[in-house]
């Protein structure tokens, strides 16, 4: 995990709030969860405060700021809305929000079945349409496949033996190959894998962490259905997919696992493997 620029602390967090949101600061205020980009602190038993731990994540919570307000309406699954923003202060140096505590909690190394695959195809099919010319640009997530490539050769050499070499290379190649994405661009998640779905009973009921939210080829959304799914068929027969997309998104899944598997959180790595063997195989 990449060092913080910042620390953050519940005592930051009380401050800030008393400041500029002095009917949330009577809350109790605990660690939450911690990512690459942000610390997530819960704030009472509905909401959290997301604050990013360096500077390269101020302009993805930006980008949820401005744009989910704006493409939430449309999904038929909730997403983590800010209901707060807050401004740099008390010697924090970056904005900040607070969002609503969705229920459920991440499938993470849990597969999706058939039903669970479909809903979420679903969500994708209702994002993956076309976005305005303002839509925020991603230089990592939905661009040809081909610009991937060079990240791709540097994580599959630290991946190492524990996958088919020659194998993912070839089916990666071939997947670079496949016809471009020449329509509008789409609205992307950008990171949809099995951490970012929320799920009871084993159902997705919400999505979050939209840091990564761009426009582009759909294809890198598709992910999800070699990373977490018991078969990637009912996701992507329910995103509507065509098949090019559906193997620029087989190359997706080979690149972005080759990057989890490199990583050192053990969850985050197998989950990595199980995309690149799933859709190499």
């Amino acid at each position: 995990m990449p060092a913080a620029d910042v620390e953050i602390t519940v005592e930051l967090a009380k401050t800030l709030l008393q400041a500029q949101h002095p009917d949330l600061a009577v809350l109790p205020i605990a660690r939450f969860d911690r990512g690459w980009d942000n610390e997530v602190l819960a704030l009472g038993d509905a909401l959290l405060l997301r604050m990013p731990r360096r500077a390269s994540a101020v302009t993805l919570l930006e980008h949820e700021l401005a744009w989910l307000p704006v493409i939430a309406p449309m999904l038929p699954l909730p997403v983590p809305v800010p209901l707060r923003r807050g401004v740099p202060g008390e010697g924090y140096p970056y904005p900040w929000s607070v969002v609503p505590r969705l229920p459920g909690g991440a499938f993470g190394a849990a597969m999706l079945d058939e039903a669970a695959a479909r809903r979420l195809g679903r969500f994708a099919r209702a994002l993956h349409v076309v976005a305005p010319p303002g839509a925020p640009c991603n230089p990592l997530r939905g661009t040809a496949l081909v610009e991937r490539a060079g990240r791709f050769e540097q994580a599959l050499a630290g991946v190492g033996a524990r996958v088919d070499q020659r194998r993912v290379r070839a089916v990666f190649e071939r997947c670079v190959a496949a016809p471009l994405w020449d329509a509008p661009r789409v609205w992307l998640h950008g990171d949809l894998h099995p951490f970012n779905v929320l799920a009871e009973d084993g159902r997705p009921c919400a999505v979050i962490d939209f840091g990564d939210l761009t426009a582009g080829d759909p294809a890198t959304d598709l992910v999800i259905a070699w990373m977490g799914c018991t078969s990637p068929a009912p996701f992507l027969e329910e995103a509507c997919v065509d098949p090019a997309t559906i193997e620029r998104g087989r190359g997706w899944a080979i690149a972005l696992g080759c990057t989890f598997a490199a990583s050192d959180d053990p969850a985050l790595a197998e989950l990595g493997l199980r995309a690149i063997r799933a859709a190499s195989a």
